[in-house]
């Protein structure tokens, strides 16, 4: 793997520039099949930057090749009761299919840990598909585990039920 030289930054969700690298990044996920395969809808590319910048948990950071947009996490502060603390929850990971095992993830990772432990969360989550291997994988190098109280207890899952 090659590390690729890159810069991040926290979005500014009503930046012209950085709102249409969010976008752009978020519909290149949607379309891909572990994003869902199918393109962002017009209420959600329409409403996306404002709801975010009015959603004081919301934290997005683009990963940045010159120019270029190349890598986004869009994280949403938490609270975990057993720990009485903050969790920053990494809603979105995305990384451009053509930058794909460069480091970029795990830069991103690594600045959404730094903010993490700078509003002094007691852990990071994120959510991955069983057949996202690489996600898998990537997830794994930067420290993730499945989650686990007690061995025989099981992992945990993480269910959904659609409300509309």
């Amino acid at each position: 793997m090659n590390k690729v030289e890159i810069n991040i930054v926290k979005v500014n969700y009503r930046h012209p520039k950085q709102g249409a690298d969010l976008l752009s990044l978020m519909q290149h996920y949607a379309q891909d099949p572990m994003g869902g395969g199918r393109p962002l809808s017009d209420k959600v590319i329409v409403q996306l930057l404002p709801t975010l910048a009015s959603t004081p948990t919301a934290l997005s950071l683009l990963a940045y090749q010159g120019e270029r947009a190349v890598g986004l996490a869009n994280c949403f502060l938490a609270f975990s009761t057993f720990n009485c603390a903050p969790i920053l929850n990494i809603h979105d990971l995305v990384v451009h299919n053509s930058m794909r095992r460069q480091g970029v993830g795990q830069q991103l990772l690594a600045v959404a840990e730094q903010h993490a432990k700078a509003l002094d969360c007691c852990k990071l989550t994120l959510e991955v598909l069983s057949g996202n291997t690489s996600a898998r994988d990537a997830y794994i190098k930067a420290g993730f585990a499945p989650y686990q109280l007690r061995a025989d207890s099981g992992t945990a899952e993480f269910w959904q039920k659609p409300l509309g």
